[in-house]
């Protein structure tokens, strides 16, 4: 978790000192892509500082009402971060874009606008770093930084990513916006710039809505460790066959395992005890991740439940 507030607290500082900038050049310049791009900076910090929220309260130990934790509480934050990027970020971009478009205005000296993009695109460069570094150090070998977006289940970790990311695109946006309304001498281009950042953020909140939505509802482990979990179940000598096996992400970095388990016939109930406790251990050295392990165990009379905390 340090590491996703690493991530979370650069970008939230990066997004401050970017939005009071940009709101400063807008009221300088009376441009509609750099007020677009002000929304955009401002919803940022907001969604970080609902990110932290999350964090927090996904550390909550387990509690009678909660027994396997608070860690989900993290996905409806970040789902909550989705909602306001489309509803605030983006429909507010598009409408001040349109909004120029009906009432065009004069255009206005553009450097202090070039200015703040420079520093925007500084500070929005060096919070994607981190989090892309971040992103980085849980890629696996030959797969893509956004197939790692995808696999992740810590939002903390992706959610800055990609807000960045569409940082920096309407940063591209509102300085060609700027640039060719000076260039030919028309608000238009600058109003237009203001629509397309507002569907770039609508994009990008569509994405984290979607990736948000699936641990939310209880998406599983990705394929790779429910292969890795059944492989150390299967290798135990004393299993025989291996039949559902059923994960969910609880949380970050947290995933439930049942496991439906056939052991051989021939066991005791001290054998069986054992054999389940190592192969407890067994998953859990392959698979860190996994924290919570419920055994449903046939092998002797009839059938035996085993939990395992």
């Amino acid at each position: 978790m340090a590491e996703s507030k690493k991530v979370v607290y650069a970008a939230t500082l990066g997004n401050l000192v970017i939005a009071i900038s940009k709101f400063a050049a807008a009221i300088f310049t009376g441009s509609s892509a750099m007020l677009a791009e002000a929304f955009h900076s401002t919803v940022d910090t907001g969604n970080e500082l609902l990110l932290l929220l999350g964090l927090n309260r996904s550390q909550k130990p387990p509690d009678r009402q909660h027994p396997f934790g608070h860690g989900k509480e993290l996905y409806f934050w970040a789902l909550i971060v989705a909602v306001s990027m489309f509803g605030i970020g983006g429909g507010m971009s598009i409408y001040e874009g349109i909004s120029g478009i009906l009432h065009p205005g004069e255009l206005q000296d553009s450097i202090w606008a070039y200015s703040v993009l420079g520093v925007a695109a500084i500070f929005e460069g060096y919070s994607w770093t981190i989090g892309y570094r971040a992103l980085r150090r849980h890629r696996r070998p030959g797969e893509s930084i956004w197939n790692t977006v995808h696999r992740s289940s810590n939002p903390a970790l992706f959610s800055p990513f990609v807000e960045d990311t569409a940082a920096l695109a309407g940063i591209v946006v509102a300085f060609l916006g700027i640039w060719l309304s000076h260039v030919f001498q028309t608000s238009y281009l600058d109003s237009s710039a203001s629509i397309f950042i507002g569907l770039i953020l609508v994009a990008a909140a569509r994405f984290l809505a979607l990736e948000t939505r699936g641990l939310l509802v209880g998406e599983s482990a990705d394929q790779q460790q429910v292969e890795s979990i059944r492989s150390a179940i299967q290798s135990h000598r004393a299993v025989k066959r291996v039949g559902d096996l059923l994960t969910m992400q609880v949380g970050p970095e947290q995933v439930l395992v049942t496991a439906n388990i056939e052991f051989r016939r021939d066991l005791n109930t001290g054998q069986l005890e054992t054999a389940v406790d190592q192969i407890e251990e067994a998953v859990r050295q392959k698979e860190p991740e996994v924290k919570r392990i419920f055994f449903e165990a046939e092998g002797l009379s009839g059938r035996q439940s085993r939990q395992a905390a």
